[in-house]
């Protein structure tokens, strides 16, 4: 090959392209009669490559093989017959493996001036877990809408209404969410703007017309299209970054929730309290889209984006939706299916001398409580993960040893979310007037409806969205199949998240220990 050999500086201080290992042409001539030794004129080593090694230390020290290093000295214009006539080698790759062998390895670390892109603000993470958990005392002002007088399947006339429209509202916006981040991930905040403005009210509508079909009392079929409204404007405010109006808008309900705890206060007051908060949501996102939308500059280039692949998002959001709700509410569905069953089988005149409404208090209010304010953490937690794994990927010599790095990784990560869902539960459960604690099964349940929910995320965030939501959507088929039958609700979520959790991490540890995922 040509090209210049590393310079090397001689005796007068220049520096010459090559400095070959020849003898002067004056010394061929006869020698005088006092000969120096030939190391102690020419200035040779007894290897003339522990000299090259020297000053190829740093290059040797990093190389993880030879033909690294070899590489170096070819593109430096080192040739076979360079080779043997400099340093008696038969080649240039030989001498490339006796650099390897003279130096040790010195792997160098993370660079301190690396940028982790992966970074997230834990202190916006605490915010959107606030405003994930906070939405939940809208319950409390609007449960006199809801007529618990008259019961289907086990819950108070309307509460059927408002949990469809609530599964349709997270399997719709789930799939809008992902179609704007989508137009965010492209650098078109406008467009990403326009499809958040057309989906949210398209979401709103449709969970609305399901809640009216469902049918219930007037006051309860209201606060199900206020809540779409709700769910429309914050996935808007959310996927724009806008955490804090959505706090801002959730200070009304907030405030008269807890003056509700405290002092009876009238159905008209509680009404204007859950609309002053819905308005306030729906006014900020309408004007964080308006900002978006014109202040976005349109690109000359149209891009489409197929909607077939929100498919998978849709289907997630259906599944977690009803995950959720079978451990909110299985014990009562539980419960009113057998109530139903032995109606069926006594006589007229005893089933209209039983009560009307007979429903044990169940824990499931505070492990709701704990599993959507740690929804803030979960996020935090998936972007450690992949914060951590490209520092792995960064430090680990061998794919074998990078695929136990991010092992340790995940575990750790899932053991410290869990932890804190169940430390989470056992406050609620000590600020809840008059809540039983969870037992040992129903705490399991939970984590493995936890576990199994932040696996999915994870996967998600890596492109397995076909396979959690398939995998989401087998379970929540499973446990409501089971539920409607009349089976145990803590056994079936035992049995429906604990298989998910299983499955979900068998993928996650191959899948996940690639280091092609984390480039």
């Amino acid at each position: 090959m040509s090209g210049p050999i590393r310079l090397v500086p001689d005796e007068g201080g220049a520096e010459r392209t090559m400095q070959l290992r020849t003898l002067p042409l004056k010394l061929r001539r006869p020698a005088p009669p006092v000969e120096p030794k030939p190391t102690e004129q020419l200035g040779l080593s007894a290897d003339p490559l522990d000299e090259l090694a020297e000053r190829l230390r740093d290059i040797c020290a990093d190389a993880v093989h030879p033909y690294e290093i070899a590489a170096i000295l070819e593109s430096d214009g080192l040739s076979d017959e360079q080779a043997a006539l400099l340093y008696g080698r038969p080649d240039a790759f030989t001498v490339a493996e006796e650099l390897f062998e003279k130096v040790e390895r010195r792997y160098p670390g993370p660079s301190s001036e690396f940028a982790n892109p992966w970074r997230a603000d834990p202190w916006r993470c605490v915010v959107r877990g606030l405003v994930f958990a906070l939405p939940g005392l809208g319950y409390l002002l609007g449960a006199n809408l809801f007529a618990t007088a008259r019961m289907r399947f086990g819950l108070p006339s309307g509460m059927l209404a408002l949990s469809i429209a609530t599964l349709v509202s997270w399997g719709f916006n789930q799939a809008l969410a992902h179609r704007a981040y989508r137009w965010l991930g492209r650098l078109r905040r406008r467009e990403a703007a326009v499809c958040l403005a057309v989906g949210a009210p398209v979401g709103a509508l449709l969970a609305s017309a399901a809640a009216y079909v469902v049918g219930g009392p007037l006051g309860a079929l209201w606060f199900a299209a206020g809540q779409s409204c709700y769910l429309g404007a914050a996935t808007a405010l959310l996927v724009l970054g806008r955490e804090k109006f959505l706090l801002l808008a959730l200070a009304p309900a907030s405030v008269g929730a807890g003056v509700v705890l405290a002092v009876d206060v009238p159905q008209v007051v509680r009404t204007v309290v859950l609309l002053a908060s819905v308005a306030l949501a729906v006014g900020l996102a309408v004007r964080e889209l308006l900002v978006a939308a014109r202040g976005g500059e349109q690109d000359g280039v149209e891009l489409k984006l197929a909607i077939s692949q929100e498919v998978p998002h849709l289907l997630f959001g259906l599944a977690c939706g009803a995950l959720t709700l079978i451990a909110g509410l299985g014990e009562t569905i539980h419960q009113a299916v057998h109530a139903a069953s032995h109606v069926v089988h006594t006589p007229a005149h005893l089933v209209h001398a039983r009560p009307a409404h007979e429903v044990r208090t169940t824990p499931t209010g505070p492990a709701m409580i704990a599993l959507t304010l740690s929804l803030g953490l979960a996020e935090w937690l998936l972007f450690r993960y992949r914060a951590m794994a490209v520092a792995a990927l960064r430090t680990s010599h061998t794919t074998g040893q990078f695929t136990r790095r991010t092992g340790g990784i995940l575990l750790g990560c899932l053991f410290i979310y869990l932890t804190t869902v169940a430390a989470l539960d056992a406050a609620a459960t000590v600020l809840w007037p008059g809540a039983p604690s969870l037992g040992v099964p129903q705490l399991g349940a939970m984590l493995l409806l936890g576990g199994s929910l932040w696996l999915a995320l994870l996967l998600n965030a890596f492109g397995f969205s076909w396979s959690t939501a398939l995998i989401c959507l087998a379970a929540a088929v499973a446990e409501s199949a089971g539920l409607l039958t009349g089976a145990d609700p803590i056994v079936l979520q035992l049995i429906g998240c604990g298989t998910a959790a299983l499955v979900l991490t068998a993928i996650a540890g191959p899948a996940l220990g690639r280091t092609t995922q984390h480039r």
